[in-house]
């Protein structure tokens, strides 16, 4: 138990948790030693998502799908190639487009306060989920098999 009070402290000094998270936290912990072990309702979670990152798409027609982006929600194109285009969506975000055979979802991506590659796997790793470490990437998958990926703010 001393590790899990530990590493709740720790992401609360490095602002992934809130001071309202921790308590709750140690208070499910407390629960859990009182209750021979049965789960609180409310614990803290695995890491915190501040917002949507990214999308990443895969289009079968990387210039048809970049002119509808733009076109029709305005977004702006700030990169491209033949095989990939990066289009900004407001300050902060953005859609990645990855040309394949079959449209459909790449993956998804969250920001998380804090973000390192050590300490996203980390967590997830505490809580049995394997990660996909990729460069300085985490990727995992959803509860559908979606992948999630997570990056600084």
């Amino acid at each position: 138990m001393g590790a899990l009070i530990e590493r709740l402290l720790s992401r609360y000094e490095a602002g992934g948790l809130t001071r309202r998270q921790l308590v709750q936290g140690l208070t499910a912990l407390g629960l859990g030693t009182f209750s021979g072990g049965a789960r609180a309702q409310s614990t803290p979670s695995t890491v915190r998502a501040v917002g949507l990152n990214h999308i990443a798409l895969y289009v079968t027609d990387i210039p048809r799908a970049r002119d509808f982006y733009v076109r029709h929600l305005g977004l702006e194109v700030t990169s491209e190639s033949a095989g990939t285009c990066f289009l900004r969506c407001g300050e902060d975000n953005f859609v990645a487009l990855f040309r394949a055979d079959k449209p459909g979802l790449s993956h998804y991506c969250y920001s998380i306060p804090g973000y390192t590659v050590e300490k996203a796997a980390e967590a997830l790793r505490d809580v049995g989920i394997e990660p996909r470490v990729r460069g300085q990437r985490v990727y995992f998958d959803d509860a559908d098999g979606l992948e999630v990926q997570l990056a600084a703010p």
